[in-house]
């Protein structure tokens, strides 16, 4: 496996026209979400245990310049398979991308609303006249929207700072009274590992329906590429591990991502373990048919086909 820093299509398209044909038929190339942190950890472990070359697969894994980019360049066919969001899938079907869920990666939300947890903010009714930090507009604004409406307010009853992802720093400053999009496993270690504490209001818990934080999604038009089984077969089989074998695992991750091996990505390892998906072929379709609603009603989109039309399975 050869993780690449950036994300560059043409480089993607290269590598690709000049394979050999049999290597370009059992080759995958894997755009991540985000820079490797531990909610990629079944991927590096199966390549690291050799789970991907026993399904006769070369997985190239790409980090990308912009998060915002994977999805779009496998609906453009430059890439075959991207890590992305629940909620993201339903707003790209939305606007005509012709992608499917196949698979899951983090089966739970991760995002909170976070405060600090020797701060004023002691229930969400406390939010009333706030400062609320956040760094994705529409989603973000959704779920806080939602989750004020459990205890009577709006968005209208609280202001919203647009904090550009430094969502713990801006919090710690005082910046903002809380913060809506923190991550379960990273902002709230970052935080303890400052002396400043957080206290997370799970968004699952107030108002929100859950869904899958990451999945894998691929070309609708490539929904029967019997690779992407095979792919799911491997990393089932690292999830499998992780959970028998964490400190094992963790020595494979940061075997080759020596950046990674520091104490906030310990501890986020040690959290994301329970939430990896055990079955990551597994479907649950009501889950993506209640996230549908929930976004038409946030007014976030206006319509969406079948679910079983972007959320399937492969065999």
């Amino acid at each position: 496996m050869r993780l690449l820093p950036t994300l560059l299509a043409g480089a993607i398209l290269a590598a690709t026209a000049t394979a050999a044909p049999v290597q370009a038929a059992d080759k995958l190339v894997v755009l991540l979400d985000w820079f490797v942190n531990p909610d990629h950890g079944p991927l590096i472990v199966a390549e690291e245990l050799g789970l991907y070359a026993e399904q006769g697969l070369e997985v190239e894994l790409i980090a990308p310049a912009d998060p915002n980019d994977p999805p779009k360049l496998v609906a453009a066919g430059k890439a075959d398979i991207a890590i992305s969001y629940q909620p993201q899938l339903h707003l790209q079907v939305a606007a005509g991308l012709p992608l499917v869920r196949f698979g899951t990666l983090v089966a739970t939300p991760l995002n909170t609303l976070t405060v600090l947890a020797d701060g004023p903010i002691k229930t969400l009714a406390d939010l009333k006249g706030r400062k609320v930090g956040f760094s994705v507009a529409g989603t973000e604004e959704a779920t806080l929207g939602a989750m004020l409406r459990t205890v009577g307010l709006t968005i209208a009853d609280v202001e919203l700072v647009n904090v550009n992802f430094s969502l713990s720093p801006s919090l710690i400053s005082g910046q903002v009274d809380a913060v809506i999009g923190a991550y379960r496993n990273f902002e709230l270690n970052q935080m303890d590992i400052v002396g400043r504490p957080g206290r997370a209001f799970y968004v699952e818990e107030h108002g929100v329906p859950p869904f899958d934080q990451l999945i894998y999604v691929a070309h609708r038009e490539r929904s029967d590429d019997p690779r992407l089984a095979r792919f799911l077969d491997a990393t089932e089989r690292a999830v499998q591990y992780i959970i028998n074998h964490p400190d094992e695992a963790w020595k494979l991750f940061v075997k080759n991502n020596p950046e990674v091996d520091d104490e906030l990505n310990r501890r986020a390892w040690r959290d994301t373990l329970p939430r990896f998906a055990l079955r990551p072929g597994a479907l649950d379709i009501r889950r993506y048919e209640r996230m549908a609603a929930f976004m038409i009603e946030a007014g976030l989109i206006s319509a969406l086909p079948p679910a079983d039309t972007y959320a399937i399975t492969v065999r």
